[in-house]
């Protein structure tokens, strides 16, 4: 890499690195190191009566206090910091006294990874550390980590800016508090998920992402191709269809716990992929997977929060079950005074236009009562509330409701004002299915560009015979945010989608060397901050002058300096 492109601090860290090697020490070893101890469990199993405890640990070296031949460091590794306690003379036995008084003292930097094997014991102010009789080198880092430091109770160089933590969560996850602990949660949500879905019995599958059908619900997808079989595919934006499937197939219960793809717009709830569960029953409805689905997010709760409650944008929700059932045109009812039961696909729309909705001629009646319910009743929903008895018309997949004409047996569970799962009992009529297509054909023709497409092979898999079946769909990324009481998506996502980096334009040598400025010094004057040839125009020719010459020594890049009548030159032939 051009010495030009790094700060200085990395190049301290590099020449550091190099002294290491002269030393005989290698700053990337290969063989293992043996733990055996983390700093948590070293905390709690302490005893002051106790024979000291011998420890090998590793981690990285987050703080130094140097007091002459005696020093503390903190060590961070997987599970939390501990502090050490590290002599010259203990580490250094011998003669040769360099592994502290050069190594430790000097070539080390903060975010280096060191192995500390020594004796555990309490500090005279009662803190509980590890006293080390060995030093080992792990890693390097040769970025050096924005480490936060606290005066006086204030944080100074936090690394708080949500764009960079996103984008460098690695980093994120080193230096700031309680980020790990989110995906340590999101990972007991899908473990205990996974429990209560094993123990019932059900099987964990998977399917297709790649597929030659968007199917199984309603939303933009995704396009790719494939060379060898010349064809376009769509990645999932759901896993039902699949599943189904197997129902078809014999399988009493199956889940997939994966990612599904949308091609819609980014948000703070929203992110183009996404992890979502599906689960399928054979010989259930949609009121026993709606009792289901209280046990379950009941439980999680309980194992990731320690009860059924949690906190989130300073309310508190409580998952014990059971929730209230509200039928969706009783919910607007409630929240417009508009009664929307019977009417036709003209008068909802008339209803729209009285409540000053925006909306447009693509729309059908299912699109218009779910545009109605998310602008007036969706976001008043803050304790889990199923939202049943969906208009056939805005579900596609779903059983017709037994005894209320125009209706189907669905649920979404709200929760917070979104919703977080979305479940039917299963539509198994093969006939009335390939009608319900045809209906989401004519959206499309429409110009609807989230209507469903036609799966044919689906169809002759139903024709085949379905039981009586329920399923659900249940959003990770939005149980994980209610589950740790975050308000942004990005937050509980390792690595939520990005725009891509910034990159400064500059011009290419060329340019520079039309000027007659020869071509080592490009990357000089860019270093100095002068992009492009427009940014040197205006410029001082005496100070652009002092500052690649300044440059020049402070690299040690041996270049000739030019005169600043030559800086001059250049510049005014950039005005000419």
């Amino acid at each position: 890499m051009n010495v030009l492109e790094l700060s200085e601090q990395e190049i301290i860290r590099r020449n550091s690195m190099n002294e290491l090697r002269a030393m005989g020490i290698e700053p990337y070893p290969a063989a293992e190191y043996v733990t055996n101890a983390f700093s948590t469990d070293i905390k709690a199993e302490f005893k002051d009566d106790a024979e000291p405890r011998k420890v090998s640990v590793a981690g990285r070296m987050m703080t130094r206090r140097v007091m002459g031949k005696a020093s503390f460091i903190e060590l961070q590794d997987s599970k939390g910091r501990i502090q050490v306690y590290i002599t010259r003379d203990d580490i250094c036995p011998g003669e040769d006294k360099d592994l502290y008084n050069t190594v430790f003292k000097r070539l080390l930097d903060l975010g280096d990874f060191i192995g500390i094997e020594g004796f555990v014991f309490r500090t005279q102010m009662g803190e509980i550390s590890i006293h080390a009789q060995k030093l080992t080198v792990l890693a390097k880092s040769i970025k050096p980590l924005p480490i936060v430091k606290y005066k006086d109770g204030v944080a100074y160089d936090s690394f708080e800016d949500p764009e960079l933590r996103y984008r460098q969560r690695y980093v994120d996850l080193v230096v700031n508090d309680g980020v790990k602990e989110t995906f340590l949660k999101r990972a007991a949500v899908i473990k205990t998920m996974r429990a209560v879905l094993d123990e019932a019995g059900y099987t964990e599958v998977e399917t297709p992402i790649l597929q030659s059908i968007a199917g199984g619900a309603s939303a933009r997808p995704f396009i790719t191709h494939h060379n060898s079989l010349n064809m376009d595919l769509y990645l999932r934006i759901a896993t039902e269809l699949y599943l189904k499937r197997l129902i078809v197939g014999g399988f009493e219960g199956v889940y997939e716990i994966g990612k599904n793809f949308r091609n819609e717009g980014m948000d703070k709830n929203h992110n183009p992929e996404f992890t979502c569960l599906e689960l399928y029953v054979q010989y259930k409805d949609y009121n026993w997977m709606m009792s289901f689905t209280e046990k379950l997010l009941e439980r999680i709760c309980i194992a990731v929060n320690g009860s059924e409650e949690t906190t989130i944008d300073g309310k508190t929700i409580s998952f014990k079950a059971p929730y209230r059932r509200l039928p969706i045109l009783d919910a607007i009812k409630e929240k417009t005074g508009y009664d929307l039961n019977g009417k036709s696909e003209e008068e909802i729309r008339q209803v729209c236009k009285e409540l000053k909705m925006e909306i447009d001629d693509t729309m059908g009646k299912g699109k218009l009562i779910d545009e109605i319910f998310g602008e007036f009743c969706e976001g008043t929903f803050i304790q889990p509330t199923f939202i049943t008895d969906y208009p056939v018309e805005m579900s596609p997949l779903t059983k017709m409701h037994r005894s209320k004409p125009g209706l189907t047996e669905r649920f979404e569970l709200m929760v917070n004002g979104k919703e977080l799962a979305n479940a039917y009992s299963e539509l198994n009529d093969p006939i009335d299915q390939e009608e319900r297509f045809k209906d989401q054909l004519r959206l499309s023709e429409k110009g609807d560009d989230e209507a469903m497409f036609i799966d044919q092979d689906f169809l002759r898999a139903l024709q085949f015979g379905m039981p009586p079946t329920s399923g659900i769909g249940i959003g990770i990324d939005r149980l994980t945010m209610l589950m740790t009481g975050k308000s942004y998506i990005q937050e509980v996502l390792f690595f939520p989608q990005m725009r891509p980096e910034k990159i400064t334009p500059k011009d290419a040598p060329a340019k520079y060397m039309e000027l007659g400025i020869a071509e080592d010094w490009v990357p000089v004057i860019q270093k100095a901050g002068y992009n492009t040839i427009e940014d040197m125009k205006d410029v001082n020719p005496q100070k652009l002058h002092q500052d690649i010459c300044g440059i020049n020594k402070k690299y040690k890049l041996e270049l000739t300096n030019p005169s600043v009548n030559d800086v001059e030159g250049w510049i005014e032939i950039i005005k000419n």
